[in-house]
């Protein structure tokens, strides 16, 4: 499913306007035809190998990728001291704060998402902030061995179109804990084969972590792109 097309300002003007912010923008070769906001992990900042690689191959195919750092994240980038992610109502500021200025000038398409925190952090405000669609690549379910305490009670009543992108041993939301939940009919999961928390499978699979990550794009991208 496409997120739709629109007009004003493209990603590639917007990124000129915001280098000020230290964000980190892809963009296709080509026009873009949507863009999407990507928050990071708990444990990895923006430019890990993982979200580098998923920014550079959802551009490949045609998707802007805005990447940028929680607030704790940015301030381990100044002193290399290593610090727990803000309280979650801070998270939700910032992201609200970015999707505000970002939609405030761009005029076309606006997904977001991200990688694990970062994607549940989306997942929590796409109905408020009015996104065209929410993609979370390995979603966190639940905290590591806390299966019994899922973290999917507003996933029952989502509007906003999503994808989740997981792996089928997640440890975080394996399929066979997955499929015990009630997920609204707005979310679409995308399941890769024997692949952990970040989208890696086992070499028994047959498969490469770069043939996953290669999947998991063409999924994003076949989902935000008309």
């Amino acid at each position: 499913m496409g997120i739709g097309q629109g007009t004003g300002i493209d990603a590639d003007q917007l990124a000129g306007q915001m280098d000020r912010q230290q964000w980190l923008w892809n963009r296709p070769a080509g026009p873009s035809r949507a863009t999407l906001i990507l928050a990071h992990g708990a444990g990895a900042p923006m430019d890990s190998a993982f979200m580098a690689t998923m920014a550079e191959l959802l551009a490949q195919r045609g998707v802007a990728v805005l990447r940028f750092e929680f607030a704790y994240m940015a301030a381990r980038r100044v002193d290399g001291k290593r610090r727990p992610p803000n309280p979650q109502a801070k998270l939700l500021e910032q992201w609200r704060a970015v999707y505000a200025e970002v939609r405030q000038q761009l005029a076309g398409p606006l997904a977001i998402g991200g990688k694990s925190m970062g994607g549940r952090m989306a997942s929590l405000l796409a109905d408020e902030l009015g996104a065209d669609a929410l993609v979370c690549l390995g979603y966190p379910f639940h905290a590591i061995g806390k299966a019994d305490k899922p973290r999917v009670a507003h996933l029952a009543e989502l509007r906003t179109p999503t994808l989740i992108v997981q792996g089928e041993r997640d440890p975080m939301g394996d399929a066979p804990t997955v499929a015990g939940y009630r997920l609204a009919d707005a979310i679409g999961v995308h399941w890769l084969e024997s692949a952990d928390h970040d989208l890696k499978p086992l070499k028994r699979s047959g498969f490469s972590h770069e043939q996953h990550l290669q999947a998991a794009a063409d999924a994003v991208a076949k989902f935000l792109l008309p």
